[in-house]
């Protein structure tokens, strides 16, 4: 959330973006947690302002190789993760004749390598949010938004991770607050990701015997996501509350042809999908206290998220049959100089093939990181982790995949981690406190499946064990996500 200002001119904050808001947006550590409900309209100075999600790390295996992700679930540890900032620049305003107010929020990021890595002058760099808001349109709690946008819900900070609502999403939205316990949105969404499965392009003859060729899309098909949610607080003793989310996603996809040689054409059918989900979570409303469950069903085109290229189709050329089910809880415990922060999740997801291929994956993962402060101004983290998976291939157990050995059973890998990482958090006591400069030290152990999963002469797939030592630092405020 936005870290609210103070001046005379002031707006009320935007409905919506509270709701949106994970837990790295929160500043105060004896505020509620951000995986809470909407607090009370808070205030927000007319003008521009800067934010910035951000973390960079220096990093080694203590083997002369730079330090690198040693997770082998789709969500593992952040322990590991790699340099990585958010920019955000945006304007606010309320508009006296209309009662109105508006916020017009704009993201760049970039991601690792940075310069000061690799020497290069260059940077990867994403445009992550592009879009208006208005809120109070004619109604008190009524807000719309329209452009670009990172449209999310509550997040599993030790996973970096949004396990119910996450969509990186180019449309617009609306949004009703019926008090400051009750809201319902819809989002809706284009998108034209890359891969065959949605765009093709080849060379033409130009038009009246002109010189050379054009690029023509044979295939160039829109996705569309559509989205609601619903939310609702439960208060109880003091700050304390309940929270409930009911969550659905409709993805569809146009019908269109291929081309597969020189005047053949392969027809590709009209596609579908959706998502069911909800969260429950509760809430101490003090330090960041809060536990969230949450369950999520994937079908068909939804199955795949909403930018990626299926693969491994049904007999149709359809994603049918398609699915995934995650089951996720994240939670943070805090009193007086002690802090756990617990994580874990069980995903199983099924490609549209019917026969299981290495697409076809279970999986899961199980973490704390407790904590302990001395005094205001640092302290010690410690942190360990369980991850394992099973692949829709056969393997023999012990033996590298593709050995002439019988195949035995479905491919299995796991790997446990410890870590060890004292901080300094000039903002005061609090397993959120942001900004934080610290150690990392941590030491993966794999297993012969594990060590399977990588490539001939990956070093992951040589070694059983693995460390990752390194400083780094991370903040946030005034982010809108």
């Amino acid at each position: 959330m936005a870290t609210p200002q103070q001046p005379a001119a002031v707006r009320p904050e935007l409905p919506g973006e509270a709701a949106a808001t994970s837990s790295r947006g929160r500043p105060d550590p004896d505020a509620p947690a951000a995986a809470t409900p909407p607090p009370v309209a808070q205030s927000r100075q007319d003008g521009f302002s800067f934010g910035s999600y951000g973390r960079v790390v220096a990093a080694s295996d203590l083997r002369g190789r730079p330090g690198r992700d040693a997770d082998i679930v789709a969500h593992g540890s952040r322990l590991d993760e790699s340099s990585y900032v958010e920019l955000t620049l945006r304007r606010d305003d309320h508009w006296q004749k209309t009662g109105a107010s508006t916020g017009v929020v704009t993201t760049l990021a970039l991601t690792h390598p940075i310069f000061h890595h690799d020497g290069v002058f260059d940077a990867s760099i994403a445009l992550r949010n592009l879009y208006l808001q208005v809120s109070d349109v004619g109604v008190k709690g009524l807000s719309l938004w329209a452009g670009s946008r990172m449209y999310r819900g509550d997040d599993i900070y030790l996973l970096d991770w949004w396990p119910l609502d996450n969509l990186n999403t180019l449309g617009g939205g609306v949004q009703y607050a019926f008090d400051e316990r009750t809201s319902a949105a819809l989002q809706a969404g284009l998108s034209r990701p890359q891969g065959l499965f949605f765009t093709q392009s080849v060379d033409r003859p130009m038009p009246f015997n002109q010189v050379g060729a054009a690029s023509v899309e044979v295939l160039s098909r829109q996705k569309f996501i559509g989205s609601a949610r619903a939310a609702h607080v439960v208060p109880l003793a003091g700050r304390a509350g309940l929270k409930g989310v009911a969550y659905g996603e409709l993805h569809t996809l146009a019908r269109g042809q291929r081309q597969t040689e020189p005047n053949v054409y392969e027809r590709l059918p009209a596609d579908s999908g959706y998502v069911l989900g909800a969260e429950i979570g509760a809430y101490a409303g003090e330090r960041d206290t809060h536990v969230n469950l949450f369950v999520r069903y994937a079908r068909g085109l939804a199955a795949y998220g909403e930018l990626a290229a299926p693969a491994q189709l049904a007999a149709d050329g359809t994603t049918s049959g398609a699915h995934e089910l995650v089951v996720a809880l994240g939670g943070n415990w805090e009193r007086g100089p002690f802090g756990v922060m617990v994580a874990g999740y069980l995903r199983s997801f099924r490609d549209a093939s019917p026969e299981l291929d290495l697409h076809d994956v279970d999986e899961g993962i199980v973490m704390a990181r407790p904590h302990v402060f001395f005094g205001e101004l640092g302290g010690l983290a410690v942190e360990a982790s369980y991850q394992a998976q099973q692949r829709g291939v056969f393997s023999t157990p012990g033996e590298p995949p593709g050995s002439l050995a019988a195949p035995e059973a479905p491919h299995a890998a796991s790997l446990v981690r410890f870590g060890v990482s004292p901080f300094i958090t000039p903002a005061g006591r609090g397993d959120l406190s942001r900004p934080v400069v610290r150690l990392i030290w941590a030491l993966t152990l794999r297993d012969a499946g594990a060590r399977g999963l990588y490539p001939e002469d990956d070093v992951f797939g040589l070694r059983e064990t693995e460390h990752f030592f390194g400083l780094g630092a991370e903040w946030w405020f005034n982010t809108p996500s």
